[in-house]
């Protein structure tokens, strides 16, 4: 399988749906330290990093921004002292889609 962090985002297919928890579970599996939570309703991928500071937890969130609008898919973001959680997932699936999967293996990089 090819590699998250080398894939590129594609759009969602009209009337496409949010991924299954078996798919959703493989595409886990290839990211380190991340969870698939339920908050509201809606599955999400969320991750915790920690930081010595928080001059390092919003230059971190800056730059998950940035990463953020260069690919037009945006998380929500909690910034601390010393910790930045992150939540991917597709708003107009009320969901997973791959792009999450991508994207968290993308945020890790950041690191």
């Amino acid at each position: 399988m090819k590699e998250l962090i080398s894939m590129t985002l594609q759009a969602p297919d009209e009337g496409a749906i949010a991924l299954g928890e078996r798919e959703a579970e493989q595409y886990l599996a290839q990211l380190d330290g991340w969870k698939i939570s339920l908050k509201q309703g809606v599955h999400q991928l969320q991750k915790a990093y920690t930081f010595d500071d928080y001059v390092q937890a919003i230059t971190f969130t800056n730059r998950t921004g940035e990463l953020a609008e260069a690919h037009q898919h945006h998380p929500a973001i909690l910034t601390e002292w010393g910790k930045v959680t992150v939540y991917w997932w597709t708003h107009s699936l009320k969901g997973l889609h791959l792009n999450d999967f991508i994207m968290a293996a993308k945020t890790d990089a950041l690191i």
